[in-house]
This record gives C-alpha cells, sequence and structure tokens, in this order.
C-alpha cells in the first residue's frame, strides 16, 4: 500500500485514537503508578487480537503480533505512560481531572499514536513478516522504567533485533521529523548539595555564627564555571540548580543552619559526566570550608546519553521520507540535552530514535514540554501511527 493510501486508511482511526488520547489525558497517572493506562491498553491490544504480557516493571505492557509473510526477524517499538506531577493550566475541554497532575509531555499521544498502528498491523498482518514488540512502558520521567523493563528481562522474554522510540516535539513543525545517528540526547544526573553549620542570630549575633547562606550562594556562582572553564570548549554540557531551600520566611532575622541546593546535570561523554561530578563536590567542600560550614554532596547517575545506531536511523529516515518527503526529514539534526530513558533500551538492543513535530498548523502559541500550558496535537496522531506502521513494513515486509 503507497504511503498517501496508508494515512487515509489510518486516517479511519482518527476519532478512536482522539478519544483514547483525550481519556489518558483526562487521567493522568505518574511513574510506576500508571494502571488505568495499562489496562486501556492492555485492554485495546487484546479486543484487536494481540497476545498481551501485564507488569513488566510493574505497570508496563507488551503485546506481541506475528506477521504472515516469512521471516523470523522480530523488532520493538516504545511508547511512555506516564504523566508528571505539574498543574494543568485550566479551560480544557480534556484537560487533567487529577489536581498537581498532567500529561505535560505528550506521552498520552505517544501511546495512542502506537496503538493506532498496533490496530492496523492486526488487521493487516499479511503486509510484514517476522514479529513486532508493542513496548507500553512505565516511568520514563526520571524514575528509569525504561532500564526496570530491561532489567526485568525485557528483551529476553520478547527477543527483538532492534528497537524503536519516537517524541513528539513542539518547535518542529506538523509534518516533519528529525533524528541524527549516535548520541542524540544527553545523559541526566541529579545533584544535591547540603550545607550545615550553626546558624545565628542575623540581626545580634551574626558574627557568632556560620553562615550557610553564604557558601550557598558562592557555591550557587562558583558552579557556574564548571562549564564555562572546565568543560572543554568543543564538548557540550549543562549544569543547573533547581532547587533551594533553608530557613523560614516567618523568621527571617534567623541565619539558617542547614541550606539544601537540588540540580541537574546533562553531559553525553563518560569524561565530561566524571568532570562534572568531581568539580561540583570539589566547589562545595571548599566553599563550605571557607565559611566554616560542612557539605554533603550526592551524586546520582540517572539515565545515560541515547545513543542511536546508523543501520536503524537509515530505516527510521527512509520510513518517515516515505510518508511526508525527504524534504521534510532531517537525518542529522543536532543533538539535545533533553534526556530520555529509552538510552537503557538501546544500550540493550541495536535501535533508533526520531523526534516528530508537535506544531499545530493554524499558528497557536507553542507550549514546550514540562511546563502547564503544554498539550500533545490531536492533528499528528494519525501521522505518528503511519510511521510505526511504514516502520514494520520497511523492517519486516521482506524480511
Amino acid at each position: 500500500m503507497p504511503a498517501n493510501d496508508l494515512l487515509s486508511a489510518l486516517k479511519v482511526y482518527e476519532p478512536e485514537l482522539i478519544a483514547i488520547r483525550q481519556d489518558i489525558h483526562r487521567h493522568p497517572e505518574v511513574g510506576f503508578q500508571e494502571t488505568r493506562t495499562a489496562a486501556l491498553v492492555a485492554g485495546r491490544l487484546r479486543a484487536w487480537g494481540l497476545e498481551v504480557t501485564e507488569g513488566i516493571a510493574k505497570t508496563g505492557v507488551v503485546g506481541t503480533l506475528k506477521g504472515r509473510r516469512p521471516g523470523q526477524r522480530a523488532i520493538g517499538l516504545r511508547a511512555d505512560l506516564d504523566a508528571l506531577h505539574i498543574q494543568e493550566v485550566p479551560g480544557r475541554p480534556h484537560g487533567s481531572t487529577i489536581a498537581g497532575k498532567m500529561h505535560a509531555c505528550g506521552h498520552d499521544g505517544h501511546t495512542a499514536m502506537l496503538l493506532g498502528a498496533a490496530r492496523y498491523l492486526a488487521e493487516h498482518p499479511d503486509e510484514f513478516g517476522g514479529s513486532v514488540a508493542f513496548i507500553f512502558q512505565p516511568a520514563e520521567e526520571g524514575l528509569g522504567g525504561g532500564r526496570e523493563m530491561v532489567n526485568e528481562g525485557l528483551f529476553d522474554r520478547f527477543p527483538v533485533d532492534a528497537v524503536y522510540g519516537m517524541h513528539n516535539m513542539p518547535g518542529i513543525p506538523a509534518g516533519e521529523f528529525r533524528t541524527r545517528t549516535g548520541p542524540f540526547l544527553a545523559a541526566s544526573d541529579s545533584w544535591a548539595v547540603t550545607f550545615e553549620g550553626t546558624g545565628g542570630h542575623g540581626g545580634a549575633g551574626a558574627h557568632l555564627a556560620t553562615d550557610t547562606t553564604l557558601a550557598a550562594a558562592q557555591f550557587l556562582m562558583a558552579i557556574q564555571t564548571i562549564v564555562s572553564r572546565n568543560v572543554p570548549a568543543a564538548e557540550t554540557a549543562v549544569v543547573s540548580a533547581g532547587s533551594i531551600h533553608g530557613g523560614d520566611p516567618a523568621s527571617p532575622n534567623i541565619m539558617p543552619s542547614r541550606i539544601a541546593i537540588a540540580g541537574t546535570a546533562r553531559s553525553y561523554k563518560p569524561r565530561i559526566r566524571d568532570l562534572i561530578e568531581r568539580r561540583l563536590n570539589e566547589i562545595a567542600q571548599t566553599q563550605a570550608a571557607v565559611f566554616g560550614c560542612s557539605a554533603e554532596v550526592v551524586y546520582d547517575r540517572r539515565y545515560p546519553p541515547l545513543v542511536t545506531h546508523a543501520e536503524q536511523t537509515a530505516i527510521s529516515v527512509a520510513a518517515a521520507s516515505a510518508l511526508v518527503g525527504a524534504a521534510n526529514v532531517e537525518p542529522n539534526t543536532g543533538p539535545s540535552t533533553g534526556s530520555e530513558d529509552f538510552s537503557f533500551m538501546l544500550q540493550a538492543r541495536p535501535g533508533g530514535f526520531i523526534m516528530i513535530g508537535n506544531d499545530k498548523a493554524n499558528g497557536d502559541p507553542v507550549h514546550h514540554v514540562h511546563t502547564p500550558g503544554y498539550d500533545f496535537n490531536d492533528e499528528i496522531l494519525t501521522l505518528g501511527s503511519a510511521y510505526w506502521v511504514q516502520l514494520v513494513r520497511t523492517e519486516l515486509a521482506a524480511a
């Protein structure tokens, strides 16, 4: 079936895909708590005739499907299930019904797109050979659900020759795709520094205290030199503080005895990761000593860099180009300092990862992921499902 005919065939599913996506959006569930979402996914897959396995990494779901053409190859397609701890802007008909939680990264759309592909391929098994594992992964947002699925034997239970992922991206027009070979997304690490001092009376006893605020302030300024003065200029890294807690606003005359600072670090290479960890510790300990305080440093290496493979990236480009034309597919986009725990799956199996444009054609303002105003663009559900189907046909039609 030509690509245009495929888009037309999938367009028939669009009302149902929109309903699924918006239903998931109304009922967001955060990492390892996606019980309702997982049940919805499993129920749809079973209704379409797929074999379904539930409970991998607590709430993960895998549906498997065999094609009717000859072939023994197998591939995995992965979507993520979880929402975020963010309060959504009010006013949407399909807005979150759970205070403080929302699908602010588009995983509701990722799930719906992969479900659309599963339904189509279940109804057209004569279009491919071998088998497909539809992987619905929990807890992508910081909890490492991808790592847990791999550790629980995902690819032992569902052997695949390659695995593929896709993420929507605001700022890219609908109808366009972007990918690259090699390092695509950064390693994601978290760090925390706690400064301890005596505290004291900020008005009458400042000279008697060891002041954690000074140590914290100098630390925050000094860590800005890690990227500018320690990381080689040709390398990419980010060090940012995202949380600062100390003292009580009801007692502004009291110097806090404890200040806790936490943040994130992003990099691509192991030696840069090592450098950032070492310099954060050195700077914290030095600034604490200068002001008579102590410092405790915790550095947590969370997600490795997402590194794609050349063969599978070429297949991703071919599948996307068949749908939207080569001019609308960027095969060598620049790396991003975002992160993704699909990186754990790519460490276990060769694979590819692609970005699908999420901007609306009517020119609505762009709301980036992880913000209260973000919403997945339902206009790309059919295209996203078609990409998955075309990828299967490209990989497995001649298997």
